[in-house]
Order: structure tokens, then sequence, then C-alpha cells
């Protein structure tokens, strides 16, 4: 005797099923796009943060913070506060130079193995930036050494007065993935002798300096950006400024006490005539502000002192 034939599904049993199977296919094909959204966003991250640090042109103002390895944010620590950061080491072959004397520093950069970094990019024309500054604020250098190729960077160097100063290897890693890291480390240097400190400078927002009065507008607060301008005037009225190292200035600010270190370039192009930055300050305190721009072919400084309440 033969098997009964199974009643057929009646519809309502059928419309049931399809609905079910309909939103379980939903649920899968939204969990796979998310996925896939989300791996798209790591991915868009990372080949920003590649941008961020080759500095294309046109790139606007910014800061530079080593600690993070980023363009600093509102608020972000200076860099500079230590020999070691982000897995690099600043490493000098000598620390210790007769004052007043013409030296050569060399040093390298070495990753958390103990090995010498040999790839870095090229940011604002130069692959390396080297600032130094004694203690207490004076002497600053803006220098640019070159590498050999087992990685050891040298530089003319002459510390003028003794005391003990502050050297900062301001540079971008590229890693053999093609990532870059921006990083700034700071290490202590010496020259014997005896040093007698210099108290700084009064606030003020105008100086002169090699002939030029170069004075700013703008109120820095602690944590927040705020446009700073510089005008720099000549004997002639408003200065014919060039650009050095891709920009028409360069402003770095080091922090009284700990020495925190501040890299900051402007708008790609002048306002006003005026050189415009976007100035994050981290907290309270004296700061020192060195601000590079070029004129004829020759680079000069002028330096201010800021007090953020």
């Amino acid at each position: 005797m033969s098997d009964p034939i199974p009643a057929a599904p009646d519809r309502s049993t059928i419309r049931l099923a399809l609905v079910v199977g309909g939103l379980v296919l939903a649920v899968l094909l939204g969990f796979g796009l998310g996925r896939l959204n989300t791996a798209g966003t790591v991915a868009t991250g990372a080949t920003s943060s590649t941008a961020d640090h080759t500095h294309p042109p046109g790139t606007g103002a910014h800061d530079h913070s080593a600690v993070t390895g980023t363009d600093q944010g509102a608020g972000g620590e200076p860099g500079g506060l230590s020999v070691s950061s982000a897995g690099y080491t600043f490493v000098p072959l000598a620390s210790e130079f007769p004052a007043g004397q013409p030296g050569q520093l060399r040093f390298q950069v070495r990753d958390a193995q103990g090995r010498a970094v040999t790839r870095f990019a090229v940011v604002h024309d130069k692959p390396m930036h080297l600032i130094v500054v004694r203690r207490d604020l004076t002497g600053y250098q803006h220098l640019h050494p070159t590498m050999a190729s087992d990685g050891t960077w040298s530089v003319p160097l002459t510390l003028a007065q003794p005391g003990v100063w502050r050297a900062y290897a301001d540079f971008t890693v590229v890693a053999d993935n093609g990532g870059q890291a921006a990083v700034t480390l700071g290490v202590d240097l010496v020259a014997p002798g005896g040093y007698q400190p210099r108290p700084l400078p009064a606030p003020a927002t105008s100086t002169t300096v090699d002939g030029f009065t170069v004075g700013y507008q703008g109120s820095p607060q602690a944590g927040a950006t705020v446009p700073v301008t510089f005008t720099i005037e000549g004997a002639g009225g408003t200065a014919a400024l060039e650009r050095y190292l891709g920009a028409y200035g360069h402003l770095v600010a080091l922090r009284e006490g700990d020495l925190g270190y501040l890299h900051v370039h402007p708008e790609p192009e002048l306002v006003d005539g005026q050189v415009k930055f976007w100035l994050t300050t981290p907290g309270a305190g004296r700061y020192r502000l060195y601000l590079d721009f070029q004129v004829a072919n020759k680079v000069h400084t002028a330096e201010f002192t800021l007090t953020i309440p």
C-alpha cells in the first residue's frame, strides 16, 4: 500500500515562511555590508594619515605633535619632552661640545630593536628638522642635517655659550608598509663652563630683527586653537616675503620649564600680506616664540615672549 500524499501547505504557511526567510537574508546581508563598511573606514583612515604627513602642496596651517605621531589637535601635549617616543630613540654620538667652538653633531634615530632608521619622508622640503636652543631659551638655531647611508645624521653645530642645551629632532618615519609617523624627540647637549642663565624678555607683540619690525596679532589661549597673524615691515614698508621650506613662515614655540615643543606651519598663502598661523598652546605658562621668515634669500628669526594665563 503506497504512502499517503502529504497535504500541500496552505497559502498562509507559505507566506510566513517567505517573510521569515526574507528577514534572515536581510540580517545576513546587513552584517556583511557592515563588515565591508568598517574595513573601508580603516583603509580610508590609513590613507588620510599618510597624506597628512607628506603634506602635499596647498596643505593648510597645522601643528606637528610628536606625542601622537599625528598633526596636533586642540589640547594636545607638545613634543620633544622625551628622548624616546612611539618606538624611536634619539641617539647623539656625542653630547658634549666646547662652548663657542665650531663642532659637528652626529646622531641616529633608532627603532625599538636598536636599528638605525634610514627611511624618512621629505616634509617641508627636508627629511629632518633639528632645533637647538639653550635651556634658558636663548641661542635658537633651526638646522637641517644630512644623512649617511648607515642612518647617521650630521650637521655643523656651535653652542655659543656654556650651559645645557636642548636639541629637537623633528622628522617623519616611513615604515616598511609605506605608512608614515611624525615624531619629535628631544635630548640634552652640554657646553661645559660657567652657566649664566638669562631671564626671558617681557611679553611683547612687536620686536625688531635685522632691520625688520615684526609684530603679531592674536590672543592664544590654553587648549584652544586660535589665529595668530604676523606682519613683517622693512625700511620701505611691507617686506617682500619669500617661501622658506615651502611656506612664508615657520613658527616654533617652546614652553618655559619643561621646554615642550610646538612646530607650527601657516596658511599656504599670505592673508592681506600677513603670515597666518593657527596656534594651539597646551596649557598655561610662558612660551618663547621663534618666527623664521625669508627676504632676499636670507632667513631671519624674530623672537617673542608669550604668557598664557
